[in-house]
């Protein structure tokens, strides 16, 4: 229990200092929000107007940083994200609402798939080296690993979507697409999201590859592997029992975190397809200064990150007795 409560009040800490840092780093952009907005609506907003806009979004010359925090603070507490900027006048809520499961079903779907194809390709690596594919896999991971994501997502667009037609050149849906989840809505969202994916299990998996190789030879060569083996136990029974069990327990770590930035996706795969994504919103508030929408999705990932972060822990207190009752991790 007292490594539970650690975690969990370093859990809260970490939450308010990343909710702070949320409100500080979108003021240090420079350039004004409210003068973006003016210039997108011309000659639509009185001067009270412009400054009813300064005081909802915390901008007025008349409260002070401090006050600002506090209703920034006060308002989050109590689920009020705000007011997009760039989409006005759209509640942050309903923004979110509506792009956040396309990225969360497209990069969830995707890391998880990553991850099992990488971890399989590993343990394959490892327990048949000595064979000519198994020996050559970690190049092939080594290439896909530093392949940039925007430049894989680029070939793939020009050549299977612009040259080929094989697939759409942008969006997460076709305009008419029928009833939500029908079976047309279905093929025409998967349709869209192949590319992202394949983009992402490609230059993913090949991490996977090496982590999982390199735990897994680093299992076999344990003294209670040597043993298994000396005893006669089949080799099935050694892989499964002994060395998958402990080979996937700093995998299952990193896989943990993995899904958190699944909240944040990836940013630059989802602006090359324009995939209607957080990563897509994300990188068009930056430019818009749209300070509501930047700071709900930056606290998002944040949070995403932080509790997949205290779920694996707790996980770690069933799977290893050492982190348990204040061990150490």
């Amino acid at each position: 229990m007292p490594y539970l409560l650690r975690k969990f009040l370093f859990l809260l800490f970490t939450l308010w200092v990343a909710v702070t840092l949320n409100f500080i780093l979108p003021r240090l952009v420079p350039g004004d929000p409210i003068g973006a907005m003016l210039a997108k609506y011309q000659g639509r907003f009185t001067l009270d107007s412009i400054d009813a806009l300064r005081v909802a979004y915390g901008l007025d010359d008349k409260s002070t940083p401090i006050q600002q925090y506090l209703t920034y603070l006060w308002k989050l507490l109590h689920g009020d994200l705000g007011r997009s900027i760039s989409l006005y006048p759209t509640p942050v809520s309903e923004v979110l609402a509506t792009i956040a499961p396309y990225t969360i079903g497209l990069v969830g779907f995707s890391t998880v798939m990553a991850f099992l194809i990488g971890s399989a390709m590993g343990v394959y690596s490892a327990w048949r080296m000595g064979d000519l594919i198994a020996d050559n896999l970690p190049m092939l991971a080594l290439f896909l690993n530093s392949m940039p994501y925007f430049w894989l997502a680029l070939l793939l667009l020009f050549f299977l979507a612009y040259k080929f037609s094989f697939f759409p050149l942008s969006g997460a849906l076709d305009p008419f697409p029928g009833a939500a989840f029908s079976l047309g809505w279905w093929k025409s969202l998967l349709w869209h999201g192949a590319l992202p994916a394949l983009t992402i299990v490609v230059t993913s998996a090949g991490g996977w590859l090496l982590t999982m190789r390199n735990n897994v030879i680093s299992v076999m060569s344990e003294d209670y592997v040597a043993f298994a083996r000396a005893k006669g136990l089949p080799n099935g029974r050694i892989l499964g029992r002994y060395v998958l069990r402990n080979a996937l327990i700093p995998s299952f770590t990193g896989f943990g975190m993995a899904l958190g930035f699944v909240v944040g996706g990836s940013v630059l795969v989802e602006v090359v397809f324009s995939y209607p994504g957080l990563g897509l919103y994300l990188n068009n508030a930056v430019y818009a200064l749209d300070y509501p929408l930047m700071q709900a999705i930056f606290l998002m990932i944040a949070a995403a990150v932080l509790i997949a972060n205290f779920v694996v822990d707790l996980l770690y207190s069933v799977l290893d007795p050492r982190v348990r009752d204040g061990g150490a991790a």
